[in-house]
């Protein structure tokens, strides 16, 4: 890289992490590569800083990530990030959006073709939860027949345009000469937008839209509901003050004053951006401002009957209309409610009534995989909450035939139950793997904990949008207002960290403390795996194989991918195969069972079934992700790895990084247990990297760590333990010498590929 790049991109980064990663790789797949990136962490209490300083060590135009000691905001994490760039022009990136395919070749040569401007401004394309990246129509401000490049004065119509830092390239040293920095607050772009067009003596536009915007639903400084918007106020004071300093611009204050009536107009408006109480003293403020600020001769603009009234400042008339549009928008509320109420009978007017009682802070209330039994995390969670908190009183909301696995300390709801309706109206803590009823109205004070299910490898939530076999009809936005309600949502690893934040964008707190339902495969015995081999009819000596394959999206039924009958007899009589359908499918996965043959797809736990086992095969289940925490040896089976990648989609090739040997058929995979390299070395040094990603967290005391935080608010949590240090209870068969596969013979098949020398 030279001394002097072209584009020093400048991008703040604050509780971003979920894209961060998409931001910094658009710029640096950039078609033209003369550029510098400078990342400024701006005390980011996620892993923004970790993912900058990840990506610095691969790309030599990345600078050091720079670390702010306290949070600041954007305006000050661009001014530290302006200190270190040494391009010809800056441009400014948000960590949550990305550049557009080739922008800044696009950029480059509009820059060279207009003379070097001061301040080069270029459209972008707003990226929502529901599509593609869009472009709304050409703004014609940017396509204006004309030389360039030229001064505002020629084109005024150009402070119309977003007045955002990153819709602009901007001659480093022009920006440098004057001096310009941006000040604090959350909408600091305002005053940079209109200083430095201002000062500029040259300016140019590129009709193209360089920047991909992402819309958050969530978490956005200007979207907040928040008395931080006053700050809107002292911007326009910080620009009629520049001006006033300068005699030349005087001929901008009709315009600006106007932008300004515009701007906080468009703030009052939005009934999401202040607080209720805060609106009629944010309409006075407003008032003063107009008072202050305006021109002798101005004309009002009385292009909406809101402005109006805002412009005469009557905050008394602005309620009164925003009122008279909600009664309108109402006016069919009571028959329709007669309706729901007709249609959803009693339980619903019950439930109505309950979330009138106080909350119960004594009572929690856990669900799994909508009404089964006491498994996964909400079972590891229900039972630390009994544990570590004297005096809490738990229900489990479940269908019937599952009630035999809860335990007797534990209440048994059944799902739609006058009960249930009323656990959910009155329980302070609600707990589950998946949503609960669509239905439910979250209190405040109620907390919501989202556990999930499995470290994702297969694509999930909002990336199903182009996946039609595997979402099935998905109501996305339906789901987005179920993940606004969670408040906590647990993470086992820094991969599912982002890939939830990601696909379910909501404001809630990511707990990275392992997964719950892991503790009992850091905290089990030896003892513990005999007790469930003899429960499960295991006999002794024998070496038992957990097969696990996972549902697929393009298959209404289900289908065995191995001949299990003919991997028993090509094993050898010390093997038992224990075949484990998935649970979406409702069927056992053989109806051949025997002695060697056992289908345990109604045990309860899985866990159990991974503590007896001495290895497990798979295809593409998230089982292998917990599976790993045992360091027992795991083989994967992806005969159709593209059919269903092409299918369902997945966030990494499971090939490239397996947690053990990769078999690509029934042959391979037999080969592997024939020539012992489902536990040889190799096998082992493949689940060491796996484990040292996917499991950094369980260590057993995951459940313990959300209940300290949770429900004790305790801010200081059990310390996690190294990962070399934990001592899972080794399987049954560990550390025999000679392999149970040396009597058989013919095993090694010439002609077959090593899975593990490719």
């Amino acid at each position: 890289m030279s001394s002097l790049p072209r584009f020093s991109v400048i991008v703040p980064a604050y509780k971003v992490q979920a894209y961060l990663h998409e931001c910094l790789d658009s710029v640096l797949s950039q078609s033209f590569t003369d550029l510098e990136l400078i990342v400024v962490d701006d005390a980011s209490p996620d892993g923004c800083g970790e993912i900058a300083e990840e990506v610095a060590a691969r790309d030599p135009r990345v600078r050091r990530p720079v670390r702010l000691l306290r949070n600041a905001g954007p305006g000050a994490a661009r001014n530290k990030g302006m200190e270190l760039a040494g391009g010809d022009y800056l441009l400014f990136l948000d960590g949550d959006d990305t550049l557009a395919p080739d922008a800044l070749r696009s950029i480059a040569d509009r820059l060279k073709e207009t003379g070097e401007p001061d301040v080069l401004v270029h459209d972008f394309a707003a990226t929502t939860w529901t599509g593609p990246p869009v472009r709304t129509a050409p703004d014609r401000r940017l396509t204006e027949a004309g030389p360039a490049p030229f001064r505002l004065d020629d084109r005024p119509g150009l402070l119309g345009v977003r007045p955002a830092a990153w819709n602009k390239a901007y001659r480093r040293e022009f920006v440098e000469d004057h001096g310009f920095r941006f000040p604090p607050g959350i909408h600091e772009d305002t005053v940079w937008t209109y200083q430095v067009l201002m000062a500029a003596e040259s300016v140019a536009t590129l009709d193209r839209a360089c920047v991909q915007v992402r819309g958050r639903r969530h978490g956005g400084l200007l979207d907040r509901t928040t008395r931080a918007h006053f700050d809107v106020f002292e911007q326009y004071d910080r620009l009629f003050a520049y001006v006033a300093e300068r005699p030349e611009l005087a001929a901008w204050r009709p315009l600006l004053f106007r932008r300004m009536v515009d701007h906080l107009t468009a703030v009052a408006s939005r009934r999401d951006l202040l607080p209720r109480a805060a609106r009629a003293e944010f309409l006075r403020t407003v008032r003063a401002y107009r008072a202050r600020y305006r021109v002798p001769g101005t004309p009002p603009r009385a292009r909406v009957r809101l402005r109006q009234l805002l412009r005469s400042g009557s905050p008394r008339l602005y309620g009164a209309l925003g009122a008279a549009a909600r009664a309108g928008r109402g006016a069919a509320g009571p028959a329709r409610g007669l309706g729901r109420l007709v249609r959803g009978g009693g339980l619903r007017l019950h439930y109505r009534v309950q979330r009138l009682l106080p909350l119960r802070a004594d009572r929690a209330v856990f669900a799994a995989y909508d009404g089964h039994g006491y498994v996964c995390s909400p079972a590891a969670l229900e039972n630390a909450f009994r544990t570590y908190v004297p005096g809490m009183r738990t229900s489990w909301v479940a269908r019937p035939e599952h009630h035999h696995t809860l335990p007797v300390a534990t209440r048994r709801v059944l799902p739609g139950s006058m009960a249930y309706w009323t656990a959910l109206a009155r329980s302070t803590y609600l707990v589950s793997n998946v949503d609960f009823d669509r239905r439910l109205v979250k209190r405040d004070g109620q907390v919501l904990v989202q556990t999930r299910h499995g470290t994702p490898l297969k694509r999930m939530g909002l990336d199903l949008r182009d996946r039609p076999a595997a979402a099935r009809g998905t109501d996305f936005e339906a789901a987005l207002r179920g993940s606004d309600q969670w408040d906590y949502v647990l993470s086992g690893n820094r991969h599912s960290t982002l890939v939830w934040e990601r696909v379910h964008p909501s404001p809630y707190t990511t707990l990275e403390y392992g997964a719950p339902r892991n503790d009992v495969l850091l905290r089990a015995t030896s003892a513990d795996v005999a007790r469930i081999r003899e429960h499960l009819g295991i006999p002794e000596g024998a070496v038992a194989v957990l097969y696990a394959p996972t549902h697929r999206d393009y298959r209404h039924s289900q289908r065995a991918h191995l001949d299990l009958e003919r991997l028993l007899r090509e094993l050898g009589p010390r093997f038992v195969v224990l075949a484990r359908a998935h649970h979406a499918y409702g069927a056992p996965l053989t109806d051949l069972a025997h002695g060697r043959l056992l289908d345990v797809t109604g045990y309860p736990s899985v866990e159990g079934l991974c503590l007896a086992s001495d290895a497990l095969v798979t295809d593409y289940s998230s089982l292998m992700f917990d599976y790993a925490n045992l360091d027992r040896p795991i083989v994967i089976h992806a005969e159709d790895w593209e059919a269903y990648e092409a299918a369902r989609g997945t966030y990494f090739d499971l090939r490239s990084f397996p947690p053990g040997a990769v078999a690509r058929s029934e042959d391979e995979l037999i080969d592997i247990f024939a020539t012992g390299h489902w536990r040889g070395s190799r096998s082992a040094q493949l689940r060491a990297a796996f484990r040292e990603r996917f499991c950094p967290f369980d260590d057993g005391r995951a459940a313990e760590r959300v209940v300290r935080r949770v429900v004790l608010g305790e801010a200081e949590v059990p310390p996690v333990v190294p990962l070399d240090e934990r001592r899972p209870a080794p399987s049954a068969t560990a550390g025999r010498d000679a392999s149970p596969l040396a009597s058989v013979p013919g095993q090694c098949r010439t002609g077959v590929e090593d899975p593990l020398r490719t």
